[in-house]
C-alpha cells in the first residue's frame, strides 16, 4: 500500500482531465488503483475488529469509477480525481450506511459515515420517525466527547420542521433534516503516511460506530427501490 502513488496520480489526473491523457496512463491508474484497493482491504480489516458485518467484503466490490456521468451536469469534465468506496454489512450501497473513504488531493481527502442519499423520501421518514421517538439516545451520540472531537451532523435539510412532527421537540433541528452524514477531512501529509492514515481511519471510523448503527436501526425495514 503506497498513498503517495495514489494522490500522485489523481492531482495528475487533475491537471489532465482528458480522455486522452487518461487513456495514456493507463498503467499508472492500474498501479494507483490497486494501491487503493490494498488500503480498502486494509480499512475492512481494520474495521472488522469492532463491526464483523464489513469483513465479507472485496475491495473491488466496493469502489466507485473514476468516470463521470456528464450527461445532466454542466461540468463536462470525464473523471472525477478520486478514489472512493463505502464499506459496510452490503457493500457499496447507501443503505444500510457504513464507513466512507475519499483519497482526493489538496485536503479534499475525507472519512465519513451516516446517510448521504436525501432522494430516498422513505428513508428520510424513518430517520425522523426515529429520531422524534428515541432523542435521548442521539442526544447521547451526538453529545459524547469522543464524537464532538472528530464530528459535525451535516445534511441537506428543510427550514422549518415538516408537517407531522412537534416544531417544540427536543431535536427539532435534526427533524428538518433529509439527509445525516459526518465528514472528517484530512490534509495530503496525514494521508502521504501509510500507517498512520491507516490507524487514524479506523480510529476515526471506530468512534462514527455509533452513529452508524443508529441509523441503521432507523432504516432496518428499508428496500432500495428497484429500477
Amino acid at each position: 500500500m503506497n498513498n503517495k502513488i495514489m494522490l500522485e496520480y489523481l492531482s495528475e489526473l487533475s491537471a489532465n482531465n482528458n480522455r486522452e491523457w487518461y487513456h495514456e496512463h493507463k498503467k499508472e491508474n492500474k498501479n494507483a488503483t490497486a494501491q487503493f484497493e490494498e488500503l480498502v482491504q486494509e480499512l475492512i480489516y481494520g474495521i472488522g475488529e469492532f463491526d464483523e458485518s464489513v469483513l465479507h467484503n472485496a475491495p473491488k466490490e466496493l469502489t466507485f469509477k473514476l468516470v463521470r456521468d456528464t450527461r445532466f451536469s454542466h461540468d463536462k469534465s470525464p473523471y472525477n480525481p478520486s478514489f472512493r468506496a463505502h464499506i459496510s454489512s452490503m457493500g457499496k450501497l447507501p443503505i444500510p450506511v457504513g464507513y466512507y473513504v475519499m483519497i482526493k488531493p489538496d485536503g479534499n481527502t475525507f472519512l465519513g459515515g451516516g446517510l448521504f442519499a436525501d432522494m430516498f423520501s422513505d428513508a428520510t421518514k424513518m430517520v425522523r420517525d426515529y429520531i422524534s421517538t428515541h432523542s435521548d439516545e442521539w442526544n447521547n451520540i451526538i453529545n459524547d466527547a469522543q464524537f464532538k472531537k472528530y464530528f459535525k451532523v451535516k445534511g441537506s435539510a428543510l427550514k422549518n420542521v415538516p408537517a407531522g412532527y412537534d416544531k417544540e421537540h427536543p431535536q427539532a433541528e435534526y427533524l428538518k433534516y433529509k439527509s445525516w452524514y459526518l465528514e472528517y477531512f484530512l490534509e495530503d501529509r496525514e494521508v502521504a503516511d501509510d500507517a498512520e492514515f491507516l490507524k487514524k481511519a479506523v480510529e476515526i471510523f471506530k468512534v462514527m460506530k455509533p452513529f452508524n448503527d443508529y441509523l441503521n436501526k432507523a432504516l432496518k425495514d428499508f428496500k432500495m427501490p428497484t429500477r
